[in-house]
């Protein structure tokens, strides 16, 4: 369970960080370089963080190859998310100009990751620190559930403000850990959990309800979203779950042990979707 630590700063001016990415400055600029991972950096030195086991609300989602239109989740959370991300990393008097903040205080802060990939667009799949710590950077650091907690992705997670979403490289018992917040959460309703329609069955009738009503968990969002883009205007579901039999969306049922297709725990009924199992039931399989 060890994962390798590295330190440096947050920065988010003229950025638009959400609920579950930020960007990150490492203090040792060849960083993901001598730790092998395959972590692209931006012209000004970021790796924009993909943070582990959890997925806030869109706040801008351009399904890809059709158009470059833009869709968001209900703002009120995915705002909040974002808003809880950075106060938990040390920013506060955040301005934004729609989603891209104009300006915060301090202009960067002191943190840290714990990471051993990154994803297929070159992001450090990561959990998030606040501050500094004694540990020495670029080392690999035991990773157990008592230092997870204190991880920006715990905290999210407790908070009701993400949803759980795992995949297959995240160690075990850590995912018990998280799953533990979250269910936490979902049991109290608090944040997304109230309003929640993932596995109770969200009706649409119209697209735009993805973004003004509906709270779901972004996956199916996602999926929602690229399936609609087919044919804009058109809310139907009839032809969902064969859209969904087309992508490559693996994942395993943790309690049957068995690995399927993203498409076979989704229900459709008439105009309503729902997942068919709980969410922290679900380990999907990276692309």
């Amino acid at each position: 369970m060890s994962l390798y630590l590295i330190k440096g700063q947050y920065r988010i001016v003229r950025s638009q960080p959400d609920g579950d990415s930020v960007h990150f400055y490492p203090s040792t600029p060849d960083a993901f370089t001598r730790l092998h991972l395959n972590v692209r950096l931006g012209a000004s030195g970021a790796a924009q963080l993909r943070l582990d086991a959890i997925d806030a609300l869109e706040t801008h989602y351009t399904p890809p190859g059709h158009g470059g239109h833009t869709l968001h989740q209900p703002l009120e959370f995915a705002h909040a998310a974002g808003a809880r991300l950075l106060e938990l990393i040390g920013f506060s008097d955040v301005v934004r100009d729609g989603e891209v903040v104009t300006s915060a205080t301090p202009d960067a802060t002191p943190g840290y990751i714990l990471t051993r990939f990154g994803d297929k667009y070159g992001r450090p799949v990561a959990f998030a620190f606040a501050g500094d710590t004694d540990r020495p950077d670029l080392e690999p650091v035991f990773t157990d559930s008592a230092l997870l907690k204190t991880s920006v992705n715990h905290r999210l997670l407790a908070d009701g403000l993400a949803y759980p979403t795992f995949y297959s490289k995240l160690y075990p018992d850590l995912r018990a850990t998280l799953t533990e917040a979250a269910e936490s959460a979902r049991a109290a309703k608090t944040g997304i959990w109230g309003p929640d329609a993932t596995t109770s069955g969200a009706s649409i009738h119209a697209q735009e309800d993805l973004s003004e009503r509906l709270v779901i968990m972004p996956k199916l969002f996602r999926r929602l979203a690229e399936y609609y883009a087919l044919a804009p205007g058109d809310p139907s579901l009839a032809n969902f779950k064969t859209y969904l039999a087309t992508l490559n969306d693996r994942l395993y049922v943790i309690s049957d042990a068995h690995a399927t297709g993203f498409d076979t725990v989704v229900e459709v009924t008439g105009d309503t979707v729902r997942l068919t199992r709980p969410i922290t039931d679900l380990i999907f399989i990276e692309g």
